[in-house]
């Protein structure tokens, strides 16, 4: 997504494909809304909350964080030096407007070319 200091982020076609795309699982929705309301939250605390799987938890988180919806930080911890992750929700503004689809789509990446059968 490209920023305008005075503005909010330019979402091109292929970056509102990504953000609807995060958004379209009542699971990721949840996660969001559970970051949202705690801030910035380890992996595992996120989890339990959740009441997932870190892994399951994590392949969510990476269909947001693709969607620019939320961000993820590695921390090293002070008492044993381990890894740490943190995600945070990344402040964002989505309004679907027909100008603004007709406006996305004229930026989106061409279509991949399927291949022709004999």
């Amino acid at each position: 997504m490209s920023e305008d200091h005075d503005r909010a982020p330019v979402l091109t076609g292929d970056d509102l494909l990504l953000a609807l795309n995060a958004l379209a699982s009542p699971h990721r929705l949840r996660i969001l809304a559970l970051l949202r309301r705690q801030g910035r939250t380890h992996v595992s605390q996120l989890a339990r909350d959740a009441g997932m799987s870190r892994t399951l938890l994590y392949l969510h988180l990476q269909r947001l964080e693709a969607g620019g919806l939320v961000r993820g930080e590695l921390e090293l911890s002070t008492a044993d030096g381990r890894a740490l992750k943190f995600y945070e929700v990344v402040s964002f503004d989505l309004r679907l407007t027909p100008d603004f689809i007709n406006t996305a789509v004229a930026t989106l990446s061409p279509p991949a070319a399927k291949k022709e059968e004999d």
